[in-house]
């Protein structure tokens, strides 16, 4: 089934895709989004695997309390889940800003010439 936000299936055939993507303003779109979120893909995959380290081998310090019952390992591992979150509100606002807007602006030059080319095939 065929989502309704989609173009009908005759119109998809007119779209030369190879173009859009070669276009200075996709390749804008994706060097925007590559720079985010590949270096931040790494930054939490290290943060990831240093906190899972320090948990398999570095035990007094996990273990060191810090309030009470609470010790370092808790502390880190909520830290994890909060990180997440706060990666997630950095990429949305970035989004946002930075590359809905392009790729807003793409779908509207993809959606504004497909329609024309449409409507003159059916003149």
């Amino acid at each position: 089934m065929v989502p309704a936000t989609d173009p009908p299936r005759d119109t998809q055939a007119t779209i030369d895709y190879q173009a859009i993507q070669a276009s200075e303003e996709f390749r804008t779109l994706r060097s925007r989004h590559r720079s985010f979120a590949f270096p931040l893909a790494v930054a939490f995959l290290v943060w990831y695997f240093a906190y899972v380290l320090l948990a398999d081998y570095a035990h007094d310090f996990m273990s060191t309390p810090v309030i009470g019952h609470i010790n370092m390992g808790v502390i880190l591992g909520l830290a994890q889940f909060v990180t997440t979150f706060g990666i997630t509100m950095w990429y949305v606002s970035y989004a946002n800003r930075k590359l809905d807007p392009l790729a807003t602006s793409i779908r509207s030059d993809i959606e504004g010439a497909d329609s024309g080319e449409h409507e003159e095939a059916h003149s």
